[in-house]
């Protein structure tokens, strides 16, 4: 009965340090620098993911979060936080790691200053599904750099804007992408609108 015991007391604690492990996790600081916000003037327009922008959604930009993380923003000069789901690039600016929606820099009192010190907090992480066909997807590609460094300075230029690497004949190529649309007709769309802002591009399925 003893042996009995102990092992089911085992195996408790066992899942008590798995839970505990896992809200770790989940609570992990990923990131730090600099907070902006973007809002009326991109309001409405396509995001890197493909959604219509809407500054009063609590969402953000993140250069390599994968897309519908969830993130805690934490603004570390006033302790105000909240909770965003990334759907779009950037910022490609000096030491930015996150570009806010005005709502959510409204409710970490931000919008004024414009910039404010952040710690991000992982939520919930978009693990990646394994391969599978799913719907056909297109883009509108801008330009193809060897280094990240000009793509992503190209990048910072266009909203909706993201760096994407490929290897090429043993080569790595930074693209340059706008937006992701479940059609050809709408990405071509979205390719006509840069051509009248002065961007060449062309239309071409992402690999899904």
């Amino acid at each position: 009965m003893t042996a009995f015991i102990a092992t089911r007391l085992s195996l408790v604690l066992f899942g008590l340090m798995l839970l505990t492990g896992c809200a770790a996790s989940r609570g992990s600081v990923i990131d730090s620098g600099m907070a902006s916000w973007y809002g009326p003037g991109f309001h409405g327009k396509t995001t890197a993911n493909g959604e219509t922008y809407d500054q009063n959604a609590m969402t953000a930009a993140h250069r390599t979060l994968p897309f519908n993380t969830v993130v805690r923003v934490i603004n570390v000069e006033n302790g105000k936080a909240v909770t965003v789901r990334i759907n779009d690039r950037g910022p490609y600016v000096d030491n930015r790691v996150i570009d806010l929606s005005y709502a959510a820099a409204r409710e970490i009192d931000m919008v004024d200053a414009g910039l404010a010190r952040v710690r991000l907090q992982l939520v919930r992480s978009e693990t990646p599904v394994s391969r599978r066909q799913g719907p056909e997807l297109f883009t509108v590609q801008l330009a193809s750099y060897n280094q990240r460094s000009q793509a992503e300075e190209f990048a910072s230029d266009i909203r909706g804007a993201f760096v994407q690497s490929a290897r090429v004949d043993g080569r790595t190529f930074y693209r340059v992408y706008f937006g992701r649309y479940d059609s050809r007709d709408r990405a071509e769309r979205a390719m006509r609108d840069l051509n009248r802002q002065g961007h060449d591009g062309f239309v071409k399925q992402l690999q899904n």
